[in-house]
C-alpha cells in the first residue's frame, strides 16, 4: 500500500511512517522541517512542505495515494486551531485526488464518557482535563466535525493520555466509542492502531477508542 503520513515529525506521526515500512508500506513522509526527520528507507519519500493550509500544495503529496494518515495535533493553546485547519486542507487535497482512505488521529475527550467508565475518570480526570485544556479539544472536536462531513472513508482514532513506551500490539480498541477505564497508551500503540484501521472496513466512519 502506498500511505502518505502528515504530520511525520511527531510522535505519533514518526512512529506511523517506522511501523508502515516495516510493514512492507511505500511512505510519503510530509514535514516542514527536514532537519527534524531523520528516518531513511528505501521505500521512503520526504517531502518538505511551507505548511498544511494550502489543498494546492498538498494535493501532489497525497495523489496516487492508496489512503492518508494524520498524526497532525495541536501543539499548544496559544497555537491556534492546527488540527482543525490543517485536516480542511487535507481533506480538500484528498477530494481533488480522489483518495478514498482518511485516518486521523483525535483524543478521548472528544467523545462519549463511555459506559461502565471509571469514577475517577468521569467525574474527576476528565472534566478537569477538559477544563484545562478546551482550546485544543474544541479544535479537535472541529476537526472531527470536518472529517465527518467529508465524503471520504475514515476514521478517528481516539487515545487517552500518551507515553512514549514501546510499541506491544496489545491494547483495547472500542470501534464507535471510548475505551471504559482507559488511561493511557503509547504513541507507538497509537500508530499501531492507525495502521490496522486501515484495511478494517468495521471502522470506516467511526470514531475508535484505544488504550489499555
Amino acid at each position: 500500500m502506498k500511505l502518505t503520513v502528515f504530520g511525520a515529525t511527531g510522535g505519533i506521526g514518526g512512529q506511523v511512517v517506522r511501523q508502515a515500512l516495516d510493514a512492507g508500506h511505500k511512505v510519503t513522509a510530509v514535514v516542514r522541517d527536514p532537519a527534524r526527520f531523520g528516518v531513511t528507507h528505501p521505500a521512503l519519500e520526504v517531502v518538505t512542505v511551507p505548511g498544511l493550509t494550502d489543498p494546492d500544495v498538498l494535493r501532489p503529496v497525497v495523489d496516487g495515494s492508496d489512503a492518508v494518515i494524520s498524526g497532525v495535533g495541536p501543539r499548544g493553546r496559544k497555537d491556534g486551531p492546527v488540527a482543525s485547519t490543517a485536516t480542511r486542507a487535507m481533506l480538500s487535497a484528498l477530494e481533488a485526488s480522489g483518495v478514498r482512505r482518511f485516518v486521523a488521529v483525535s483524543a478521548v475527550p472528544v467523545g462519549p464518557v463511555p459506559e461502565g467508565e471509571s469514577f475517577l475518570n468521569r467525574r474527576l480526570l476528565l472534566p478537569f482535563i477538559s477544563r484545562l485544556l478546551r482550546d485544543l479539544y474544541a479544535d479537535l472536536t472541529a476537526m472531527e466535525e470536518e472529517i465527518r462531513r467529508s465524503d471520504t472513508d475514515w476514521t478517528v482514532v481516539r487515545p487517552p493520555k500518551l507515553t512514549d513506551k514501546p510499541l506491544t500490539g496489545k491494547y483495547r480498541a472500542v470501534v464507535g466509542g471510548n475505551v471504559p477505564r482507559g488511561y493511557a497508551i503509547s504513541r507507538a500503540d497509537t500508530a499501531h492502531a492507525m495502521l490496522a484501521a486501515l484495511d478494517d472496513p468495521a471502522t470506516f466512519g467511526q470514531p475508535v477508542g484505544v488504550a489499555y
